[in-house]
Formats: C-alpha cells, sequence, structure tokens
C-alpha cells in the first residue's frame, strides 16, 4: 500500500472533525486528518484529543497507534484519496456574519491536491448556498472533474461518538451518483442514511434543527419571564403543565448558548435575508436568549443590594462550559462567559470565584485571567455572597441549596439559571435559593 493511501481525508480536526476520523478509522478505513494548528496535530499523533468528549480518548489512542488515523499540518505531495470531508469551522465575525475564509482555504487545498472523479462533502454549518457558490467554484478552477455532496454533521457534544453511528446522516447533492457514493460512505457508520435532492435541502436542515431548539428555548425563557413578573413558577407551570398532555412540550427555561444556538439562527437570517426576507420568528428568539444573561444579571445586583451585600464581596460562578449534559469542557458560545461579564460590569468590584466541574483549571485560568479559579465546588462557594449555578452538570447539584447556603456569608444568596433543585419543598430549598422563572415566587403575591 503507497504510504500517501488514504480512503478518507478529513479536513479540520475541531470537534467535528475529530469526532468523525476517529469513528471513520474505527470501522477499518484510512484516514488522514488535516489540522493546521501544529499542537492539535501531535495531541492526535499521540492518541491524546484536544477537547473532553465521552469515549473518545480510548478510541483515539486505538485508531492512531494502529495508523488508521493520521494527522498533518498540510495535505502532503503525491496524495492517493478519493473521498474529502471539509468539517472546518465557520464562526461568526464582529458583524454577526458567519466567517467563508476557513471554508474557503480548505477548499482551496482539496482543489489542489485531489485527483479526478474525487468525491469532495461539505459538512461544516454554512449559509444556505455555499457548497454551490464557495466550494465548487475553488474546486472548478483546478480544472478537475468532482462531485459535491453537502452532509452536515449533527451530533450532541458529550455523545458524539454514539450518535455517528446511531443518527441518521442526511446525504444532499444534486444527482443520484452522488448522493449514493456519499451514502456509501456513511452506511459504513450508520444503517440510517437520508437523501435530499440538493446541496442547498441539506444546509437547510442543519440550520433547521438548531434554530427549531433556539426558538423552544426561547419561549421557555419569555415564560420563565412572565412567571417572575406574576410571582409564579415557571418550573411548576412548564413541568406540570405538560405531565401526561402530549401536546405540549415546552423545555425547561435555562441559559441558551454553545457554538450551535449561538450561531446558527444568525446563519440561518443571514440566509433568508440575501432573498430578501426576514425571519421574525427567529430574530425575535435570538433576542430573548441573547438578553437573558444581562437581565437576570440585572435582577441578581438588585437582589444583592437589596441585602445589603458589599461592592466588594465574593462572588461563585459555577459550571462555565456551554452545558453541562452530556458534559462537555466546550467554552465557546458559553452564556456563562456573558453572564460573567455582566457581573463584572455591574460589580467591578467583586472577587469572581470560577468552579466547572470539567473544564482544567489551567484553561479557565488562561480563559478568565481576571477571576479565581477554584480547585472545589466548596472553595468557590466558601464565603461566597453570591453564587451563580451557570451550567446543567449533575455535580453542581451535589450539594443542596441549605447546604451551600451554610459556606456561604450570611446574607448571601444562590441564583440557579438551571432550576437544578426544583423537586425540592420551598422549605429544604430554604430563603437563599432563587431560580430563573421562581426569583419572583412569594415575593408579590
Amino acid at each position: 500500500m503507497s504510504h500517501n493511501k488514504y480512503d478518507v481525508c478529513v479536513i479540520g480536526l475541531g470537534y467535528v472533525g475529530l469526532t468523525l476520523a476517529t469513528v471513520l478509522s474505527e470501522v477499518g478505513l484510512r484516514v488522514l486528518g488535516v489540522e493546521k494548528r501544529q499542537s492539535v496535530v501531535e495531541m492526535t499523533a499521540n492518541g491524546r484529543p484536544h477537547f473532553s468528549e465521552a469515549g473518545l480518548q480510548e478510541a483515539l489512542s486505538r485508531v492512531t497507534s494502529a495508523n488508521r488515523l493520521v494527522a498533518v499540518t498540510e495535505l502532503p505531495e503525491g496524495l492517493d484519496c478519493g473521498i474529502f470531508i471539509i468539517t472546518v469551522g465557520t464562526p461568526l465575525n464582529s458583524d454577526g456574519v458567519a466567517r467563508l475564509d476557513m471554508i474557503e482555504a480548505a477548499s482551496g487545498q482539496v482543489a489542489r491536491y485531489m485527483a479526478d472523479d474525487a468525491l469532495v462533502i461539505l459538512r461544516s454549518t454554512v449559509k444556505i448556498g455555499t457548497a454551490r457558490n464557495v466550494v465548487s467554484p475553488i474546486l472548478r478552477q483546478s480544472g478537475k472533474r468532482f462531485a459535491v455532496a453537502m452532509c452536515p454533521e449533527r451530533t450532541l457534544e458529550g455523545r458524539a461518538l454514539q450518535e455517528l453511528r446511531e443518527l441518521p446522516q442526511i446525504v444532499g447533492a444534486d444527482d443520484q451518483a452522488t448522493r449514493d457514493r456519499a451514502s456509501s460512505l456513511f452506511r459504513q457508520l450508520t444503517s440510517s442514511v437520508v437523501q435530499v435532492s440538493s446541496l442547498e435541502a441539506a444546509e437547510v436542515i442543519k440550520l433547521v434543527d438548531n434554530t427549531f431548539r433556539d426558538v423552544q428555548f426561547a419561549f421557555a425563557n419569555e415564560v420563565a419571564r412572565l412567571c417572575d413578573a406574576f410571582g409564579i413558577s415557571a418550573h411548576e407551570v412548564i413541568s406540570l403543565g405538560k405531565l401526561g398532555y402530549k401536546r405540549t412540550n415546552v423545555p425547561l427555561p435555562g441559559l441558551v448558548g454553545g457554538p450551535c444556538l449561538e450561531k446558527d439562527p444568525h446563519i440561518l437570517r443571514e440566509s433568508a435575508q440575501s432573498r430578501g426576507i426576514e425571519l421574525e420568528i427567529t430574530r425575535a428568539s435570538r433576542l430573548v436568549n441573547e438578553r437573558q444573561p444581562a437581565e437576570t444579571v440585572s435582577f441578581i445586583s438588585s437582589k444583592a443590594k437589596a441585602r445589603g451585600i458589599a461592592d466588594d464581596a465574593k462572588i461563585a460562578i459555577l459550571g462555565m462550559a456551554f452545558k453541562g449534559v452530556p458534559a462537555t469542557d466546550d467554552l465557546r458560545g458559553s452564556m456563562s462567559s456573558k453572564v460573567l461579564h455582566e457581573i463584572a460590569r455591574e460589580r467591578p468590584k467583586a472577587a469572581i470565584y470560577l468552579y466547572d466541574p470539567v473544564v482544567s483549571r489551567e484553561e479557565l485560568a488562561a480563559h478568565f485571567p481576571n477571576c479565581e479559579v477554584s480547585q472545589s465546588l466548596q472553595d468557590a462557594v466558601r464565603d461566597a455572597a453570591v453564587v451563580i449555578i451557570a451550567n446543567n452538570h449533575p455535580a453542581l447539584a451535589a450539594v443542596s441549596p441549605r447546604g451551600l447556603a451554610a459556606l456561604m456569608s450570611a446574607n448571601g444568596f444562590i441564583y440557579d439559571y438551571w432550576n437544578h433543585f426544583s423537586s425540592l419543598t420551598s422549605e429544604e430549598k430554604g430563603s437563599s435559593y432563587l431560580a430563573v422563572g421562581t426569583s419572583g415566587v412569594g415575593e408579590q403575591h
């Protein structure tokens, strides 16, 4: 076998690329992973993932030591590979528009090294029309024959390896031959492949998936605002209102962020605006979810004033990753960061302590240099005047509200964005516990 012969080349070894490359290697394919960050290539070559993901450490270690997954910083000369998968990021720029420079660079690399009749699969989350209007023209400039498919990534961080083998895989292309080629690759991972009739249909499916979730969560947060204003428990209204009643399935309120939900509704809106359409519900949902940190921190701050908490008192924020279930160490798009920013703005003299059950202390310290990083939940909470529970990791509910209050300063209080303790009675919660959608309960009756 030629040294440079691979079944698949995956361009970009972030969350999407590395998990996909690992699972493709696990089913027996020889995979070349390309990543411009040298540190990521070195970690991958040593079988060490550069982020936390259930089962990835063991799987990556197996496939790299068996030489089925090889990581490099750029495609090699004399490459023999028939399938290229582009999985690079499309973060929003400062104007809120999805960046295309990484997609363009990856397409340029593929165009240079692919042979005739290569299959190029775009997996990144992109504006509608990117596969046709950005990727294809760059490939076309090579003068070679090629086929393009759009197969969006839809896995949940923390469950990626499992979902790559279980979830239906969307395959979009303009002709049946290309759809069949891409389908035969993904059928090696999952028994369920769903073909759609165009590149654009596949691009839209991914954007609609995440925007739908964003809209649902925004409505839950709107219900929480309403319940706060009337002194009713949103948790009770939502969870008991849908019990045994299948037509209503409102999610529970909480912070809405992360690398997808923060970004994809904006990409969908941008796509629509290019055809003169404004997506009003999508826009309003983002407004509700993006406004929540400032709105809730304003409430937290007024509560602190009312309780006579000093300006320089200790504040602990628990859970800095964008979510806790399934667990991840991903700080991208984390609304906990936005909460921290608002707290620092409202109470600039406060001593802010951070704790996360998954993110390493070194990474937290590097990411948030103006804060103290605590070794344990108890250390973070000890002597704090305000404790903010900012993600839904189960470890953050390991100590009861009364147990937390016992560690805190005498006039302190807890604000829980995730209603971790909703099943407890008000007696068990104590008077120092407040949560999203229940913070007005008992105060305005």
